[in-house]
């Protein structure tokens, strides 16, 4: 993967934003290898990495080779401490509020559990959390860019929003964004669990090094964050991803949604809690791992053809380079899916081998929390290649 930039002048943000995801990926750039990777001139790249070590964002450290003739290369890193952000994960039973610096570093971390949350009652909660985290994290708060939210989406869709398993009830007209804005007087985005899944898993994950992917968020339900081009694509409402309502099994199992054999169904938290013979009301994703082995097993092999359908769909649409699974199931239980998932179906993705075509991608109660806390900087840094077209 490479980002170019552009050495026009009215394109210097554009730029800035390309030399430091050059850095945040490689771990540290020479100069001349930052020309190299982003097909800027060698000045252009000494001119913005001035003005980004004077602006704090960027470290020099000691060079790679002493001795021998001319300059020694002089590597130049992030500097953690230059940003931060602050990233809360709200579902049916758990709250996480996390603080994280530019490269990801955990800097505060809180997990409450709140079964069936309501919005007064927590709002308050999440306010207390974040002053907590004030008096304890010693950090310059000025250098906090903002606050990713994460919930359980579909967002504003009749008939989605508000029933079944999934979804956070009485929240539906409550504009989260705006009331934690105004507590907070910081700028607040809110999305959906698998869009900051994906994103953070091209921050954090196996997807650094990838333009074009889907992450399959295996929460409550079931969800897909959608990169293209290094870009995150969202939908007109938020909602694009949604493929937990995708009926990959007509006249299948019946859903919440008012349809039958949606992909969800069978592949999920709550298929899996249900097979299992968990209480979903009351389950965490950890006691999965104490239930009967074979129980689990007749679950997975269950949930494997429609899954692979699922697979299918989104690699003859999309044409990603792979299709990343994760979300809040332990990973041995991740694992264990995809490892059974081969052979996949054929689909324009089937001249690769199948471990390209799937792989393992952050799992665990912080993986939406984290993608969450990566919004902001996302939002500050991440290239943003439609400036060029103004």
């Amino acid at each position: 993967m490479r980002n170019s930039g552009t050495n026009l002048e009215h394109a210097r943000a554009h730029n800035r934003r390309v030399v430091i995801e050059a850095i945040r990926l490689q771990g540290e750039l020479t100069r001349a290898e930052l020309a190299r990777l982003t097909a800027l001139t060698p000045q252009t790249v000494s001119n913005i990495v001035l003005e980004l070590q004077q602006a704090g964002i960027l470290s020099s450290h000691l060079p790679r080779h002493v001795g021998g003739r001319g300059q020694p290369a002089v590597p130049i890193t992030l500097n953690p401490d230059s940003a931060y952000s602050i990233g809360i994960h709200l579902d049916h039973q758990t709250l996480l509020v996390v603080l994280v610096d530019l490269t990801g570093s955990v800097r505060f971390r809180r997990l409450c559990l709140v079964r069936k949350p309501q919005p007064g009652a927590t709002l308050v909660l999440i306010n207390q959390l974040l002053t907590e985290m004030k008096a304890q994290a010693l950090i310059d708060w000025r250098k906090l860019l903002g606050i990713g939210v994460v919930m359980p989406g579909p967002f504003g869709v009749e008939g989605l929003s508000s029933q079944g398993p999934t979804t956070l009830h009485g929240w539906e007209n409550i504009d989260v964004a705006a009331e934690l804005s105004a507590a907070t007087g910081l700028p607040v985005t809110l999305e959906n669990d698998a869009t900051v899944a994906a994103i953070g898993e091209r921050f954090h994950g196996v997807a650094k090094q990838l333009d074009s992917f889907i992450y399959l968020y295996i929460g409550t339900g079931l969800g897909a964050g959608i990169f293209t081009d290094g870009h995150i694509y969202t939908g007109h409402a938020h909602n694009a991803g949604e493929i937990g309502h995708m009926v990959v099994q007509p006249d299948g199992r019946p859903c919440a949604c008012g349809n039958h054999g949606c992909l969800e169904r069978y592949l999920s938290l709550q298929s899996a809690y249900e097979a299992c013979g968990l209480d979903p009301m009351t389950a965490m994703p950890e006691d999965l791992l104490g239930v009967d082995e074979a129980c689990f097993d007749r679950w997975v092999e269950s949930a494997l053809p429609a899954t692979r359908q699922g697979i299918n769909i989104i690699e003859c649409i999309f044409d990603a380079e792979t299709v990343i699974i994760g979300g809040q199931m332990p990973q041995p239980l991740v694992e264990k899916i995809v490892r059974r998932l081969h052979p996949l179906l054929c689909s324009v993705r089937s001249k690769y081998r199948d471990e390209q075509r799937v792989r393992i991608g952050m799992t665990g109660t912080d993986t939406a929390a984290l993608g969450a806390a990566a919004l902001p900087i996302f939002d500050e840094f991440n290239p943003q290649y439609e400036v060029l077209l103004k």
